[in-house]
């Protein structure tokens, strides 16, 4: 195809990806406040809160340790998927609108940019047809996996820069010399390393092993030059090199830095892929079945749905162009991480089985002892792609009798695993307390409001409040990973406090306690560790009344300020 006539062709291809990803979250935009994916509600709280935390970089007052969410000990951002690089990209949009628009912005924003990063890289790197650069780049985007992913996991689906990290490699791999142009792709590599960091740091580990098994596997089948090894070395050296230098102090404050938490919260036992998930349809898909939902952990871990139809697709594909390093590598990386997508132990059509997984043999690593054995699944997406626009380019580019024949065959196995729309409901919107200024009559800047009930992992709704502010207010409890466990390993929240306990009671009971002086006592101890400026109950909680009887017995009567009940703090 002519250079004039690629410009058009590859807008069409970048639109349709923009419209793909705005009718799959179209639900959420008739009131982006009021609505909330209905599958993962409470971390779409958590990533609205850190994207309104972004916004006070522009402050100038943003630290990786943070005392406005679990006040007063904090957070350590990088101890968590902050989403540090998205909130600082889109902090005006935030500032603009507020943190749910921007959720809402990033959560289709991030299938469709990586989906175009993945088709230009087919068709304009790897010369791949357009047809299959689209369908390649088209799975890359909206598999099963990303989609599921989606459901506020914006850490996991913000994949855009793999692409440019790829082509860097890919650039590196071409060249039979040393020359300026190794250094210039050495250090691109090592930016876009160090800022894939901060956008999405799983997905950044999981790109570095698939690379780094493709590459083993395509460097044994091709068997490449001598003269492209040195270039290549070195480039990657640079790139690792200034990568490690940007981000020696990051890693040493995720790992070792205050709030810092050793292991993972979650078992690898149970979010490890179930052998039969690889060939049922997610329910998410337009060919989906609900019951295969007992297949997975919960409904944003979809990572291992393709299908019989793709799977025997990719199986034909890889036998007929076997010869094909890049093919042969895809397949070959596929099978080796779907391998450690399975777990410690092998479970069949949620039948727990005493075989033991390959990921038995990498428990107890560091790093990988916190990785989620199911979201390496996630790894074979591109390379899945890879093999779909590979197939599609030979069949239309080398053959008469298949040219039509295979993209239609790939197509039928793609469009059951097409998206439906994502599922939202309803939320009360932050009340106006917050978004409207009142707060600042009875809390100074950075001062501490206490929600009643506190926010906790099981519901952090409350910390909506504080994103509302732009988190100018900090905020006791919440939902985040702190060193809270047993000898100061990971846990999921910290340990309630007595007053904190008073209330969670009473919202779950819906029936007012009467305090007595031992809980007046609690609740001036808890005040002074919180530093907390006053209490705030919103009208509209389910058990309202009595929280609100058992907080005018504590503090005295409430003042109705707007939309909310305040006291002050003694």
């Amino acid at each position: 195809m002519q250079a004039s006539r690629r410009w058009p062709v590859d807008v069409g291809a970048g639109l349709l990806f923009i419209l793909a990803a705005a009718l799959l979250t179209h639900r959420l935009w008739p009131g982006p406040a009021g609505r909330v994916l209905a599958h993962n509600p409470s971390d779409q709280a958590l990533d609205e809160w850190f994207l309104a935390y972004a916004t006070r970089a522009y402050r100038g007052d943003f630290t990786l340790v943070t005392g406005m969410l679990n006040a007063p000990e904090g957070v350590n951002l990088l101890a968590n998927a902050s989403l540090i690089g998205m909130g600082l990209l889109m902090a005006p949009v935030t500032l603009a609108f507020g943190a749910p628009v921007t959720f809402s912005l990033l959560v289709a924003g991030n299938l469709a940019a990586t989906g175009i990063g993945w088709y230009l890289l087919f068709a304009r790197t790897l010369g791949t047809h357009r047809a299959g650069a689209l369908l390649g780049g088209a799975f890359a985007a909206f598999a099963p996996g990303m989609v599921s992913q989606s459901n506020a996991h914006l850490h996991m689906t913000a994949a855009w820069l793999v692409p440019p990290i790829v082509w860097c490699v890919v650039r590196l791999a071409h060249q039979t010399d040393v020359t300026w142009r190794t250094a210039r792709t050495g250090v691109l590599l090592g930016a876009l390393v160090t800022a894939q960091f901060f956008v999405g740091e799983e997905v950044l580990f999981l790109a570095a092993v698939t690379l780094a098994v493709f590459t083993l596997v395509f460097a044994a089948a091709a068997r490449p030059s001598r003269r492209v090894v040195p270039p290549f070395i070195l480039g990657l050296g640079i790139g690792a090199g200034l990568a490690a230098a940007l981000l020696a102090y990051p890693l040493w404050l995720q790992f070792q830095g205050p709030q810092s938490a050793s292991g993972g919260v979650f078992h690898p036992s149970f979010f490890s892929a179930d052998l039969a998930s690889f060939t049922a349809i997610s329910p998410q898909s337009l060919a989906g079945d609900d019951s295969a939902a007992r297949l997975v952990s919960g409904p944003a871990e979809y990572t291992t749905f393709f299908g019989a139809p793709l799977l025997l697709v990719a199986l034909g594909a890889t036998v007929w162009m076997w010869r094909q390093p890049a093919v042969l590598a895809s397949a070959v990386t596929t099978v080796v991480l779907s391998l450690f997508a399975l777990g410690p132990w092998i479970v069949v059509d949620d039948s727990p089985t005493e075989q033991r997984g390959p990921f038995a043999l990498l428990s107890g690593l560091p790093v990988i002892e916190s990785a989620l054995p199911t979201r390496f699944a996630l790894g074979t997406i591109p390379l899945l792609a890879v093999i779909v626009a590979r197939v599609v380019h030979a069949a239309i580019t080398q053959t008469e009798t298949l040219r039509l024949l295979v993209p239609v065959a790939v197509t039928a196995a793609l469009v059951p695993l097409a998206p439906v729309p994502l599922p939202v409901t309803d939320r009360a919107p932050a009340p106006r307390f917050f978004t409207e200024g009142y707060w600042r009559m009875y809390t100074p800047e950075d001062g501490v409001v206490v929600p009643v009930p506190l926010p906790d992992p099981r519901d952090p709704d409350a910390m909506r409040w504080a994103a509302a502010t732009d988190v100018r207010i900090a905020t006791p409890q919440g939902w985040f990973i702190g060193p809270y466990g047993k000898g100061g390993a990971a846990a999921v929240g910290v340990y309630p406090r007595p007053t904190s306990q008073l209330l969670q009671r009473v919202a779950k009971s819906g029936s007012a306690a009467f305090p007595t002086d031992q809980d007046r006592t609690a609740l001036a101890r808890d005040v002074a560790y919180w530093r907390a400026a006053s209490f705030v109950l919103d009208p509209r909680h389910p058990n309202a009344g009595a929280l609100k009887q058992t907080m005018d017995g504590l503090l005295g009567p409430g003042e109705r300020v707007e939309d909310v009940w305040v006291w002050r703090a003694p």
